[in-house]
């Protein structure tokens, strides 16, 4: 919503002054004795997880997060400079990832400390001692937060032609406009919720923004206090959620500048109305995050419903034990009531390090609506349009079976268009001679083209079946909906396979095309996801390959009936014997080294946490194999560690897209074997998933994914070296040199220098490489002779 006015002058208001002043008072001293406490306590700590052969994985990721928070701040690009808005996005996706580590890893945790379960870290630290480190640790990545925001960013907005206030810096005019905002839209929402000896503690909802209100009552007669000889028993504690479905900020137009107020401060200004006749002494905001993780146990009666299982483990999410308090201090860093926060740490069985103070706006995500004003809308750099695939036609073909037909083709997204894939679904829902549709599915567009396809498919009288993950977490609800849709339109649901999570991508298409009956395969790193495509790093395989083909069937008849095949060619199955055979790849390669064969692996996963595979790819170094590994977030390998991991590098690529892609590659003695798939080296990947990697046989497909490693590992703008220590080290353009950003390069490659990719020296020469040259040699001379 925006309320238009016009002024001669414009002001930070008390707001940003609260925002950016500190206080100068200096702080508490620590004494000595528990100093020395600390400080050996700290040494111990430190020394144990510096001993460690895996490093932590719930601190990994927080380095993640940092290198996530990294983007925002204030450097020179290599290639160019980052706008406000940038910055601010990832700002803004650092506050959510963080969101999601306290609902699921702190959550995690917490499963362990409130049911005194033992856990031990890959650090070595048991469960109580890494809570200490974790919140520690996390503690500092906040307050790393706060200072990108109050030093780096805040100061730009009103260069940028925007600025933050609070209720009296605006006009006469302007506080008319947010009053009767408040009057007749918030507060008939605004319900406050007393908790006192006759009012049980209410629910407060996560991830909203609340008031804790602490009124005094004078009128003691009328108090049946429990305690009323103290004086803290006249105090009483109400509670005011603001509702998650209104803006954050209400927006005014000044000259060139558009001025945001947050919806808090529209509350905190306006709160008597909802306090007539009571003393308030203070009005505290606070956030609060609960436990999300849950698993779905296992049960024999065939009569337990499981869509209503798993949707009243949602309902319990909505309740679960709250792992984190945020709370907005004032400028000199004071909580409004110890009171209150005593009283919130007590009942919710938490400490200081669960607490986490800011002067700051409460909530980095709720910049977004900051990024998303159509007064910024140029700030935000277009994205490049996507290119066509290598080898296909550059003019689109209106027949897609045609075009899979002619040869297998690796999407590459963003950089390659999703459009193949929904052209495949769309076009076989209303082709005559389609006869099936079978789909994995983990998630899906909020208006999903997918679901429109199968929808269509059904109506048009096709077999279709899905099998639709409903437990893929924080979209359990949106999956249900879509399923349910599906199957009441005829098609075959089934909503996952008892505990195990679905979490390949497949899609089978079967066609009679007279003589013979075609299927047409595609399988992916990423999910059926037309809007995450675009932000997402993924390949995916469009292909007939009979090999392929046979196996995807077989995969279905496992998955929605109960046969057993003996073994996939081109796939790698989880739970079945993925961990399995990928060890014995990495065991190939170790015997190589160890017989003075050239040997190499190179992975890029998302996260990898399996010990049992890094064990081996330990080995492997030892064996002298280079390993050459790009992990996106979680990584618990600890590289360059002598007699360990000497042969072992590690990199993280973070910047304008997710890095979403899953590629693995061996040597095999100069002649890769390479695969893609929807697994990372995880445990759960392993053991609680279904999950699957294809082998990428046609060679200029395989090429291209040798690529896409190949100029991963040379990335120096969006690329971060793991150390032995665990820490990260930005990769810098060489002094001179050339600035490589893998997020610009792959629109821009050619089938010749995917063909002519190297990972290792000692790789044989593609045998078509020298047509393709040829084929570029032809096309030059083509084209001089047209000139």
């Amino acid at each position: 919503m925006r309320y238009s006015q016009h002024l001669n002058k414009t002001m930070l208001g008390s707001l940003v002054s609260r925002l950016t002043h500190r206080s100068s008072e200096p702080a508490a001293a620590t004494p000595p004795a528990d100093k020395d406490k600390l400080v050996k306590v700290s040494e111990k700590v430190t020394s144990v997880i510096d001993q460690s052969n895996y490093l932590s994985r719930d601190l990994s990721w927080l380095k993640f997060n940092e290198r996530v928070l990294d983007q925002a701040r204030s450097r020179q690009a290599p290639l160019r400079n980052r706008t406000l808005m940038e910055r601010l996005k990832f700002l803004a996706i650092s506050a959510s990832n963080l969101d999601e580590f306290f609902m699921i890893r702190v959550g995690s945790l917490y499963n362990y400390l409130d049911y005194h379960k033992q856990r031990i870290d890959y650090s070595g630290l048991r469960e109580v001692p890494f809570r200490k480190t974790l919140l520690s640790a996390t503690q500092q990545f906040v307050r790393d937060q706060q200072q990108v925001f109050n030093e780096e960013l805040l100061p730009l907005f009103p260069e940028n032609g925007l600025q933050l206030s609070d209720f009296e810096n605006l006009t006469a005019d302007e506080q008319a406009v947010a009053t009767d905002y408040f009057d007749k839209v918030v507060y008939p929402t605004l319900t406050p919720m007393l908790y006192d000896y006759t009012h049980t503690f209410p629910v407060l909802l996560a991830k909203v923004l609340i008031f804790g209100v602490v009124t005094h009552n004078n009128e003691t007669a009328n108090l049946q206090s429990l305690r009323p000889e103290d004086e803290e028993s006249r105090q009483r504690l109400s509670f005011v959620q603001i509702p998650a479905n209104l803006p954050r900020f209400l927006s005014f137009e000044r000259d060139d500048t558009v001025l945001f107020l947050p919806i808090e401060e529209v509350v905190r200004y306006n709160i008597k109305k909802l306090y007539r006749n009571v003393e308030i002494e203070s009005i505290n905001l606070f956030r609060i995050t609960r436990n999300g993780d849950f698993t779905l146990e296992e049960n024999d009666d065939d009569e337990i419903d499981f869509i209503d299982e798993v949707r009243q483990k949602i309902k319990n999410r909505r309740l679960g034990r709250v792992t984190r308090v945020e709370v907005q201090t004032d400028c000199n860093g004071n909580v409004g009531s110890s009171w209150m926060m005593n009283l919130l740490k007590k009942r919710w069985e938490i400490d200081e390090l669960n607490v986490f103070e800011s002067e700051t706006l409460l909530d980095f995500t709720a910049l977004w609506q900051i990024i998303g004003n159509p007064e910024f809308k140029d700030d935000m750099p277009s994205p490049r349009p996507p290119v066509q695939p290598l080898g296909v036609n550059r003019d689109k073909s209106d027949d897609i079976f045609e075009t899979i037909r002619q040869r297998d083709i690796l999407l590459h997204h963003p950089y390659n268009n999703f459009e193949p894939v929904l052209q495949l679904l769309e076009q076989a829902a209303e082709d005559p001679n389609v006869l099936a549709i079978k789909i994995t599915v983990y998630r899906l567009a909020k208006r999903s083209r997918i679901t429109e396809a199968l929808l269509k498919a059904a109506e048009n009288g096709k077999h279709v079946s899905v099998l639709f993950e409903v437990k893929a977490r924080f979209d359990e609800e949106n999956n249900i909906r879509e399923a349910q849709r599906l199957q009441k339109a005829g098609c075959f649901v089934i909503y996952g396979i008892s505990r195990y999570k679905t979490h390949t991508k497949l899609l089978l298409v079967v066609r009679n095309e007279g003589s013979r009956v075609v299927r047409y395969a595609h399988m992916a790193t990423g999910n059926y996801n037309e809007d995450t495509s675009k932000l997402y790093t993924d390949i995916g395989l469009l292909t007939t390959n009979e090999t392929y083909t046979h196996d995807i069937s077989e995969f279905f008849n496992v998955i929605t009936g109960h046969s057993l095949p003996n073994e996939y060619n081109y796939l790698i199955t989880a739970p079945r014997d993925m961990r399995d055979q990928l060890i014995r790849l990495i065991q190939a390669e170790a015997e190589h080294a160890q017989r003075g064969l050239p040997s190499g692996i190179c992975i890029k996963v998302n996260s990898l946490e399996d010990k049992q595979v890094i064990d081996e790819l330990y080995k492997a170094s030892q064996a002298g194999v280079p390993v050459r590994l790009i992990v996106r977030s979680i990584c618990c390998l600890r590289p360059q560690r002598a007699g360990l991991s000497e042969n072992i590098t590690v990199r993280s690529i973070v910047g304008d897209f997710l890095e979403h892609t899953r590629i693995y590659y061996f040597h095999n003695n100069g002649d890769p074997k390479v695969y893609g798939g929807s697994a990372d080296v995880m445990v759960r990947s392993f053991d609680r998933r279904i999950e699957s990697l294809f082998f990428l046989a046609d060679e200029r497909v395989k090429q291209l994914a040798i690529l896409i490693l190949q100029d991963n590992l040379r990335d120096n703008v969006n690329a971060y070296e793991l150390l032995e220590d665990g820490n990260f080290e930005k990769c810098q353009v060489p002094e001179g040199g050339e600035p490589i950003n893998i997020h610009e390069l792959f629109f821009d490659v050619t089938e010749k220098e995917s063909m002519s990719a190297r990972l290792f020296d000692s790789e044989q020469k593609p045998a078509d490489v020298a047509q393709i040259e040829d084929e570029y040699q032809e096309n030059a001379e083509r084209a001089i002779a047209n000139i």
